[in-house]
């Protein structure tokens, strides 16, 4: 048995998370672990527990450092790639509200997350930020992911979440941390989800009905999210 850095046991796979009022609880300093969190079949990308948690914190503090704050949001298109996931957990711990689209709906959000590629759909007012993965953007004002949060402190962010702060947006509904947890934990009893135990995403997590499921359960049985080809 190895240990991480701050010297707790790695179990290869983090225990379920019994009775989390919020999501940061699934993403505590004692679930960094080296079992896969995250894997990304097309790619070849996957992300031990250990990275997994300590870049969602990044992801956070990234967030917060563009002006994301409790109740704001933060609009995620929804590609099958890590950049995306984390950026939702990232947002979660700060309380800020995920939508996962691949177009502005009505008010602008406080920031868009977004492939390079896309860069140049995104025309943001003053006060709201851009930021892209996979590549340098093009404008000096676009936030470049890999480079921030790379680079940023992997500390946990201070804010007072509440279960009934809403977690997840689409255009018809809104999903609070403890409705979306609430369906996570009855996945987990319906399919006996255990450490280590794989979930295919089946669909785009642009629906909330494949985005709860598909990205929350399998973290809070500690088992690894799945991106198939």
């Amino acid at each position: 048995m190895t240990t991480d850095p701050d010297g707790a046991p790695d179990t290869a796979y983090p225990p379920p998370c019994h009775d989390p009022a919020v999501v940061a609880d699934l993403l505590t300093r004692d679930r960094r672990t080296s079992g896969t969190a995250l894997r990304v079949a097309g790619s070849g990308r996957t992300d031990s527990y250990r990275d997994f948690v300590t870049t969602s914190y990044k992801a956070g503090n990234v967030l917060r450092y563009l002006g994301v704050r409790r109740g704001d949001e933060v609009l995620v298109v929804p590609e099958r790639r890590p950049e995306p996931v984390l950026a939702f957990f990232g947002a979660a711990q700060l309380g800020a509200v995920t939508r996962f689209a691949d177009d502005i709906d009505a008010a602008p959000p406080r920031v868009v997350v977004a492939p390079v590629d896309r860069e140049a759909e995104f025309d943001l007012p003053p006060g709201h930020r851009l930021v892209v993965y996979g590549d340098r953007p093009d404008a000096v004002t676009t936030t470049h992911w890999e480079t921030e949060v790379w680079s940023e402190n992997p500390a946990v962010h201070p804010v007072d979440v509440d279960g009934s702060d809403p977690l997840l947006v689409d255009t018809e509904r809104e999903i609070t941390h403890a409705g979306a947890l609430s369906t996570a934990a009855g996945i987990l009893a319906d399919e006996d989800l255990a450490p280590g135990v794989e979930r295919v995403v089946p669909g785009s997590i642009a629906d909330l009905d494949v985005a709860v499921p598909g990205l929350l359960a399998p973290i809070l049985a500690g088992g690894t999210i799945v991106f198939p080809e």
